[in-house]
């Protein structure tokens, strides 16, 4: 099931913006300093292009991302970063990854525990920044979290607990117990008094946009599909491409159970979900949207659509199969939704007046990011039951 919300109330200007050409040169230039830094790959697919009817459809595939899987580490890193060099007084020109192995900033920060709370990724992220660090980090994640993803974070050396209760409930603990411990909240979402780390999180998406810009080159997508948590990522996306001047259209993709961001869109105001969330696009199971992130998608977006597991199911097999005879992308349930999404709107005929209200025609030009590899390996292979998976 696809469901639609056309944004009438879209400003689209007089917007602070937190994403300036400045930012991003400073975020990227962050990342170009980690040893294993390279960019992510764009894969265009044609096959799938030429059987939906469009120009191109490009696919920005974050599953290489430093080794981690996912996207989610960028955000973690470059604001635990630009927090070392407020809090102690580092030169902000020295914000590199030798910044994380500095014997004086090791010696700071091994009594500090990083806190948060995550469905997967952002926790991995953080415990990651943390090994280099080599401080303590806990991490809190909802209940029907599956081994794969505690262990992921685990592995690393973090403190991790499955709480009795869902994703919002995580993320007031991790506030509760880092009030209480003293701890850093390092949250990717932000509500009234917390909004600089995520903030700063949110900048760190910036690498992603300046590898495409480069990696596209002349070329300008019509269509960008983004999907959506708790926000920062797409606000990311739409408030980079505000700065540039350049008009796409935008669109936010949530899962039916976890809809907050067009619920709150639809009721012009942060709404809570309350129901329980029982999607397997488990990163995107999230019930209030990023305070930050909301007004960022509140202004800009042009439309906001939920749909159903089966959705993304269908995205991750068009990858990981190679149906249309692309390269394979190894894309997990979180980052295929896109996919699967512009299949159904573009190949069911029950769907053709909401393609045609998007204006999804032979020109359009579309760009995706599969946010996350197979992140719970077992549950990829089930739904994508093939054997060539790297």
């Amino acid at each position: 099931m696809i469901s639609l919300l056309k944004n009438f109330t879209a400003q689209k200007n007089n917007l602070t913006s937190l994403f300036n050409e400045e930012e991003t040169k400073n975020v990227i230039a962050f990342h170009k300093t980690f040893p294993n830094y390279f960019p992510t790959p764009l894969i265009t697919l044609n096959g799938l292009s030429q059987k939906l009817g469009v120009s191109k459809i490009w696919v920005k595939d974050e599953s290489h991302r430093f080794g981690l899987k996912a996207f989610k580490v960028l955000g973690a890193s470059y604001a635990i970063a630009k927090y070392l060099c407020e809090q102690y007084g580092f030169d902000k020109n020295d914000i590199s990854f030798s910044l994380f192995k500095k014997s004086e900033v090791q010696n700071l920060i091994k009594e500090i525990t990083l806190a948060t709370a995550t469905d997967g990724n952002h926790g991995r992220g953080v415990a990651w920044t943390a090994q280099q660090l080599g401080c303590k980090c806990v991490v809190y994640m909802p209940k029907g979290t599956t081994q794969a993803r505690f262990e992921n974070i685990k592995s690393i050396g973090a403190d991790v607990n499955i709480i009795d209760g869902g994703y919002d409930e995580a993320v007031r603990l991790a506030e509760t117990n880092s009030k209480k411990f003293d701890w850093l909240l390092v949250q990717d979402t932000s509500w009234d008094g917390y909004e600089t780390i995520p903030k700063w999180i949110m900048q760190g998406y910036l690498t992603i946009l300046d590898e495409i810009s480069s990696q596209l080159s002349s070329e300008k997508p019509t269509h960008v599909f983004v999907q959506c948590g708790v926000g920062s990522l797409p606000a990311a996306v739409w408030g980079y491409y505000f700065e540039k001047n350049l008009k796409p259209i935008l669109i936010v993709v949530e899962p039916n159970d976890a809809a907050c961001v067009l619920k709150s869109a639809k009721n012009k105001k942060i709404v809570s979900l309350q129901n329980d969330m029982k999607s397997i696009m488990a990163g995107l199971s999230c019930g209030t949207p990023s305070k930050l992130a909301f007004d960022i998608l509140n202004s800009l977006s042009d439309f906001f659509i939920k749909c159903s597991d089966d959705v993304t199911e269908k995205g991750m097999q068009i990858l990981g199969r190679q149906e249309f005879g692309d390269p394979q992308i190894i894309s997990g349930e979180s980052g295929a939704v896109t996919t699967g999404l512009l299949y159904y709107l573009l190949s069911d005929e029950k769907y053709k007046s909401m393609a045609k209200e998007l204006q999804l025609d032979k020109d359009s030009k579309i760009l995706l990011i599969s946010t996350e590899g197979n992140t719970d390996p077992e549950n990829y292979k089930k739904i994508v039951n093939t054997e060539t998976l790297s």
